[in-house]
């Protein structure tokens, strides 16, 4: 019996020094590692993406006004260039919320606030929809002084059955008037006139 306790006893003190030896060194190397890929200011400084001032990955922003909530906003990273007063979305997706429960949601690819004028500028696979519509485009504008939403390149309006094709469209928020200039579309179902 005393043979077994002393195999125990030598057993688990092996054990216990090859766990301490085996974390003190996983915690050596992580710091080694650490001091190895961040070696200081200059180094985070020149990391910052493209000529960005400010960059932040995984952004979520909400606004609400008199306990209501208006938009939300979720992109992969923004940069803020402090100089060109520019803020660069990526992979944005915006929620807005309208009066009705009823809401629009917009997709695209990159997202250009201009922090001096408000003008947005809308890039890259855009999405436009509601419960009724689909808009699709490749590029989108926001004149914040004139209220005005507005594409220069081809849109694909879709509510299902019929499609709308337009070479460019505008939407003036004063007024709520849609213009569409060079349209065609194909309608499927009954028609009559």
């Amino acid at each position: 019996m005393k043979a077994t306790a002393k195999i125990n006893s030598k057993t688990i003190r092996i054990i216990l020094i090859s766990v301490i030896i085996v974390t003190v060194s996983l915690i050596i190397g992580y710091y080694i590692g650490k001091r190895h890929t961040f070696s200081g200011p200059e180094e985070f400084i020149s990391s910052i993406k493209n000529d960005a001032s400010i960059s932040i990955d995984t952004v979520h922003q909400e606004t609400t006004r008199d306990g209501k909530k208006e938009w939300s906003l979720d992109a992969s990273s923004v940069q803020y260039l402090i100089q060109k007063k520019r803020a660069i979305f990526n992979d944005l997706s915006a929620i807005y919320f309208l009066k009705g429960n009823k809401k629009i949601y917009l997709t695209a690819n990159k997202g250009i606030l201009n922090t001096e004028s408000n003008d947005i500028e809308i890039l890259g696979n855009v999405v436009v929809k509601n419960d009724d519509y689909k808009l699709n485009t490749e590029i989108l504008f926001y004149d914040h002084e004139k209220r005005k939403i507005f594409s220069r390149a081809p849109v694909k309006i879709f509510d299902g059955s019929s499609t709308l094709m337009a070479k460019s469209m505008s939407i003036d928020l004063n007024t709520n008037n849609l213009t569409f200039s060079g349209v065609r579309g194909e309608f499927i179902g009954d028609m009559s006139l």
